[in-house]
């Protein structure tokens, strides 16, 4: 499958208006750690030091780079003093035992959101056509085979949930224009998680997520699981059914509380008190309607960091499902990639412990002249192989439109 696009031109210098926007018009892949949310803006620059992979948990490992990242600069200071505490940025992949592509940045830049933000509605540029070649893995007929097995085996009592998830693969004769891409995304959506980080060595992760795992601010966490999705119509009205048949949609609100549930069971120990509204309410991106459930605690203690309480949720069932370790087993069977960095968590934390890690989703892993794009759907014993499949197609549209590709 061939399809043309646009491919942006390298953008000429310019004076933006607002600082979120210069940061991300100034983001180049390579040198960068972009990540855009609700509340800030980053780009980080070079390396301090990277986290390395071990046995000991990854919030100690995170803790220890950043402990030692702050005594440095304090030791060396320099004419500006120590500045803000030193922060680590990446991405964690779906498979707990796999190395994280985690760093403390040389320098961090910060800006206020993109949604407040003018420059970041700048248009991105169309150019001349660029050609893809598009491969879908697995098939949707294959997809679709993989999905009613797990249907046959939650009826069986097998198990509750599994998020089973397919790839496109975009192969052009030249690289991609990740900054021009990144752009688009956040245009798009500029009021959810816009990221670009490395992945690994020549690779980049690039997307924008629509679910925050968990935010930690002092004692306070936040966090945002989404699950039952439906997605948009460009008709106003027909947009507005749907958004309404999912709020009534007996399998999505079932598929939504066993997210939510074990995001309560989860967090209900590290918390002295924890809000959990009785029903979820909507959300949406450019692309789709997610049922979204927002909970808040108290932590019972100040030294668990962001990245502490991230571990504990991940992998949430809206990701992986549940039980866990036969959700896992369905998906290991089922998908015929490796996931990497899909419905891992991207994200931050600095040497407070604060920080804020989403779940890797609305996503695309970039190296050299290829694409690889994930899409999942949450599968439980109602649901239908085909509305699965076409949510999947639904979701590809977030990073299809952003390459000018059509699925």
């Amino acid at each position: 499958m061939t399809t043309s696009v646009h491919e942006p031109p390298p953008p000429a210098p310019a004076v933006l208006p607002g600082t979120a926007g210069a940061l991300l018009h100034a983001y180049r892949p390579g040198e960068h750690r972009f990540l855009a949310t609700p509340r800030r803006t980053l780009l980080g620059a070079g390396t301090a030091a990277e986290v390395p992979h071990g046995t000991a948990p990854l919030g100690e490992r995170v803790r220890s780079v950043l402990a030692e990242q702050t005594a440095h600069r304090h030791r060396t200071g320099g004419a500006e003093g120590p500045g803000p505490a030193p922060l680590v940025m990446g991405a964690v992949p779906f498979d707990r035992d796999a190395p994280a592509a985690l760093a403390v940045p040389r320098t961090v830049r910060r800006a206020p959101a993109l949604r407040e933000d003018p420059a970041a509605a700048l248009t991105a540029g169309e150019g001349a056509p660029h050609r893809w070649q598009v491969r879908e893995v697995p098939s949707a007929a294959v997809y679709r085979e993989a999905v009613a097995a797990a249907v046959d085996r939650m009826r069986a009592g097998e198990l509750d949930k599994v998020v089973l998830a397919r790839t496109l693969e975009l192969t052009s004769a030249t690289a991609p224009d990740l900054a021009a891409m990144l752009r688009r995304l956040a245009r798009r959506d500029p009021a959810g998680y816009t990221f670009a980080v490395p992945a690994g060595p020549g690779r980049t992760l690039v997307g924008a997520s629509p679910e925050l795992l968990v935010a930690r601010t002092g004692g306070r966490l936040v966090a945002n699981p989404l699950a039952g999705s439906a997605p948009r119509s460009a008709d106003l009205a027909d947009d507005v059914r749907r958004a309404a048949a999912l709020l009534q949609s007996e399998k999505d609100l079932h598929e939504h509380a066993v997210v939510v549930d074990a995001v309560r069971r989860a967090l209900e120990p590290l918390c002295t008190r924890l809000e959990v509204p009785a029903r979820p309410t909507l959300v949406r991106t450019a692309a789709m309607w997610h049922l979204s459930t927002t909970v808040t605690g108290e932590l019972a203690d100040p030294a668990a960091t962001a990245l502490d309480l991230a571990s504990a949720l991940h992998p949430t069932p809206a990701v992986c499902g549940t039980p866990t370790a036969v959700a896992r087993e369905v998906i290991a069977a089922s998908e015929p990639f490796d996931r990497g960095a899909y419905t891992g968590m991207v994200g931050w934390q600095d040497a407070h412990g604060d920080g804020e890690w989403v779940v890797t989703i609305r996503c695309a892993e970039a190296e050299g002249n290829r694409l690889r794009l994930f899409a999942g759907a949450g599968v439980v014993a109602a649901s239908s192989p085909q509305a699965e499949t076409d949510e999947t197609a639904a979701k590809f549209r977030t990073f299809l439109d952003a390459v000018g590709a059509a699925l």
